[in-house]
């Protein structure tokens, strides 16, 4: 009995219609092997797409990596120009001290930082007068014209404490006065 009332219910005008539609609709149009070239291409495409944004985050990270490494050398670099030129002893203790005092504060103004520092810790600072001149380091003797009284001076030195080095002294003096 169903199919007698499925028979009746599909009239001859509804298949027709049926037959019109399936040559309009997209779908049942594109063969099978065209479709999964389709579908390879857009996963294809897609993957790609990915790829391409996972690149652009990289390279904006490490832009700006690039940039904030940037600003800090450009601050060491103020830093170190400003604080050589206010007679800073220990240049290298004074930009630590001046770069950790400039990110606390976050002010960013080197002038000033430096200013702070050098009344605030004036043992880093030479006098104003010798700023410019480099000293030598406490190894290097000053070199003077040898003369009888500084031959006579580390011949005694030599002989009072029997040190090599004052030894070495005397007779590099003695070579030059000789």
């Amino acid at each position: 009995m169903d199919s007698s009332l499925t028979e009746q219910h599909v009239s001859p005008s509804d298949e027709k219609h049926d037959f019109e539609q399936a040559p309009t609709d997209p779908t049942k149009l594109v063969p099978v092997g065209e479709s999964i070239r389709y579908r390879k291409r857009a996963q294809s495409a897609e993957k790609q797409a990915q790829d391409l944004a996972e690149q652009l985050a990289r390279a904006s990270a490490s832009l700006e990596q690039m940039a904030a490494e940037r600003d800090r050398l450009q601050l060491e670099k103020k830093l170190t120009r400003q604080l050589s030129a206010a007679g800073a002893i220990d240049l290298e203790a004074a930009v630590l001290i001046a770069q950790s005092r400039i990110s606390e504060d976050g002010s960013g103004d080197v002038g000033d930082c430096v200013e702070r520092l050098r009344n605030e810790k004036p043992y880093l600072f030479g006098r104003g007068n010798e700023a410019g001149t480099s000293r030598k380091t406490a190894g290097a003797k000053e070199r003077v014209a040898p003369n009888r009284a500084a031959l006579e001076k580390a011949a005694a030195q030599a002989a009072r404490t029997g040190r090599p080095a004052d030894l070495h002294e005397y007779l590099r003096l003695r070579r030059s006065f000789v």
